[in-house]
């Protein structure tokens, strides 16, 4: 008697005509033996003594009980920079307000010459002589 879950033929998925063909002539003889080899690593004393440690370091933060704490009073200490460096820090915000507010317009138009005198050969063979 069929199970009242199990499909019933015509339910089942339709294999096409050419993949059954070629799953009914497989030849199994043309695989390659291979032997199944199983290999079971069982952890060493060290890896079962870390494991016991961070086992015992979780059970210690779940299991903790906030009562157990005492009150502390937090110090705020406020240290206050000295003259020099209030000094070196105005300075500094000094160069770039004016670096950042810098006007080209104020800049004079100067025309650029340009001189590239060449040596005499009087110079040059006064050089050579040296």
């Amino acid at each position: 008697m069929a199970d009242a879950g199990s499909p019933s033929l015509d339910e089942l998925p339709k294999v096409e005509r050419d993949l059954k063909s070629e799953l009914e002539n497989f030849n199994h003889q043309a695989m390659n033996k291979i032997e199944t080899v199983e290999k079971v690593v069982l952890p060493d004393q060290e890896d079962i003594a870390s494991e016991k440690t961070q086992q015992a370091i979780l059970k210690g933060v779940e299991c903790f009980d906030p009562k157990n704490l005492k009150h502390a009073e937090t110090e705020v200490k406020v240290v206050l920079p000295d003259q020099d460096v209030i000094a070196t820090e105005k300075t500094q915000q000094a160069i770039l307000k004016g670096v950042e507010g810098f006007d080209p317009k104020n800049f004079n138009h100067v025309e650029t010459k340009e001189s590239n005198s060449l040596p005499t050969k009087e110079v040059i063979d006064q050089e050579k002589q040296v």
